[in-house]
């Protein structure tokens, strides 16, 4: 049983260091939300669901989720501090900015 206990304590240690995650939808060719700010540490997830792919990739080269199809979506673990812009290649009027504190 304490063996069970401690197990347990250590998976929920895990887990609450791993940080939150956070979602941008992408719809309607836009990020929504256009600006989101994240503890170092937390995931962001870009879901896609226009019906053509996009990107979010970083004016600084930080982070590049290539394409994403419709419907699927991509994760970036936020490890570096700063504030990141990025666009949509293909539509490069598509902006937002992570903010990772």
């Amino acid at each position: 049983m304490t063996r069970t206990i401690v197990a347990l304590c250590l998976a929920l240690a895990a887990h609450a260091a791993a940080g939150a995650t956070h979602t941008v939808t992408i719809d309607g060719t836009a990020f929504s939300p256009e600006e989101v700010t994240v503890k170092r540490g937390d995931r962001v997830v870009w879901v896609n669901k226009d019906p053509f792919p996009h990107t979010a990739t970083a004016t600084s080269k930080a982070f590049d989720s290539k394409s994403i199809a419709p419907g699927k979506s991509w994760r970036y673990d936020a490890a570096k501090v700063g504030t990141f812009d990025y666009v949509c290649t293909f539509h490069p009027t598509m902006k937002g900015r992570l903010i990772v504190e």
